[in-house]
C-alpha cells in the first residue's frame, strides 16, 4: 500500500486516478482548490469519500508544507492546473502562477517532507506545431504555441531541476487528449456531444484537417499508476492513443456512436491550435508497460453511453 497525494483530484483525470489508486487499497489524499475554470457541483460529485480532502490552493507554500508533512506521501501525482490552450491565450499571467509558481511550490513541499516519487501531469502541447510525427520524448520542446503550452514545458524544467538539485523521482507525463466519463464541459468531444444531442450546431474550426491523438482516461490512468511505481529516476513519458484522429473523422465518428447528424458552424482556425498531435508510445511502453487499449471508436460508444446515463445532466 503507498500513501499518495493527488493535487486536482477532483478534476477529471485526477478522480478517475482517485478511484483506481482507492481500488488496489492505496491510501489518497486529494489536494483541491475547486477553481471555478468548470462547475464546482460537478467536481465533488466526482470525490470518492473513501479519499481525504484538503482544501488547498497549490501556490499556497505555507499550506503545501503542512499538507505534506501532515499525510507524509509516498508519492505525489500532480494534475492541479489551469488547463486549455485558447484560454491561456486571454489570463497567460494567470497560466504562469497556477501552473508553474504551484508546481514551485509542491516541488519544495515534497522536497522538504522527504517525498520520494513526484509524477508531474504535462501534456502534448509542449511539442508545439513543429515536431516531427509521431512525437518523440527526445523533439525540442522550446517552441510552444500558447502560454498553457509553455506553462507546461516551463513545469517540466523545474522539476528536472529539483530532481538535479535533491534527487526527486520524477516522472513527467505528456497527455495526448484524454476523453471519457466526467470529462470537462468544454473539451470537444464532450461539447459536440453534449450539441448534437441537442440539435445545436457545432464550432467546427478550419477545415477539419487538424488531428488529435484521442486517449481514453483508463489508458492514461493505467500509466499514471505505472509511473508511481515502476524504478526510475527522472523520465519524460508520452502517454497517448498512438492514433491521430482528424476534427472531421470525429465528429463523423460522433454521429456513428450517438446516432445523429451534426451540423456545423464553421469558423476560421484558432490560434494557438497546433495541427497534430500524434503520440510515440514506444518509451513508455518499455518503461512503465504502457499499452493503449482503447481504440478512438470504441471509446466514442462508451462516451456515447455515459453522456446519455450518469452524465446526461454533467453540464
Amino acid at each position: 500500500m503507498k500513501r499518495v497525494l493527488v493535487t486536482g483530484g477532483a478534476g477529471f483525470i485526477g478522480s478517475h486516478l482517485v478511484r483506481a489508486l482507492l481500488e488496489r487499497g492505496d491510501e489518497i489524499v486529494i489536494v483541491d482548490n475547486f477553481d471555478p475554470f468548470y462547475p464546482e457541483r460537478l467536481k465533488r460529485r466526482s470525490l470518492d469519500g473513501r479519499a481525504r480532502l484538503l482544501e488547498a490552493d497549490i501556490r499556497d507554500q505555507e499550506a503545501m508544507h503542512r499538507a505534506f508533512r501532515d499525510v507524509r506521501p509516498d508519492a505525489v501525482v500532480h494534475l492541479a492546473a489551469l488547463a486549455g490552450v485558447r484560454p491561456s491565450l486571454e489570463r497567460p499571467a494567470a497560466y504562469m502562477d497556477v501552473n508553474v509558481r504551484g508546481t514551485a511550490s509542491l516541488l519544495e513541499a515534497a522536497r522538504d517532507a522527504g517525498t520520494r516519487r513526484f509524477v508531474l501531469g504535462s501534456s502534448s502541447s509542449v511539442y508545439g506545431a513543429h515536431a516531427q510525427a509521431p512525437f518523440r520524448e527526445t523533439a525540442r520542446i522550446d517552441s510552444p504555441e500558447s502560454p498553457y503550452a509553455a506553462s507546461k514545458v516551463a513545469s517540466e524544467v523545474l522539476a528536472r531541476t529539483f530532481h538535479n538539485l535533491y534527487g526527486i523521482e520524477v516522472a513527467a507525463l505528456r497527455f495526448f487528449t484524454v476523453y471519457g466519463p466526467r470529462q470537462r464541459p468544454d473539451l470537444a468531444i464532450h461539447k459536440f456531444s453534449r450539441r448534437m444531442l441537442a440539435g445545436q450546431p457545432l464550432p467546427f474550426y478550419g477545415d477539419g484537417s487538424t488531428r488529435r491523438d484521442y486517449t481514453w482516461v483508463d489508458d492514461i490512468i493505467a500509466g499514471v499508476i505505472a509511473a508511481c511505481d515502476v524504478p526510475l529516476r527522472f523520465d519524460v513519458l508520452n502517454l497517448g492513443g498512438a492514433r491521430a484522429t482528424s476534427l472531421a473523422e470525429l465528429v463523423t465518428l460522433l454521429e456513428e456512436a450517438l446516432g445523429v447528424r451534426a451540423i456545423l458552424d464553421r469558423q476560421p482556425a484558432q490560434p494557438g491550435d497546433v495541427p497534430l498531435t500524434s503520440a510515440d508510445v514506444t518509451h513508455a511502453g518499455q518503461v512503465l508497460g504502457y499499452r493503449p487499449g482503447t481504440p478512438i471508436h470504441a471509446g466514442l460508444r462508451k462516451f456515447a453511453e455515459w453522456i446519455r446515463g450518469e452524465g446526461r445532466d454533467w453540464v
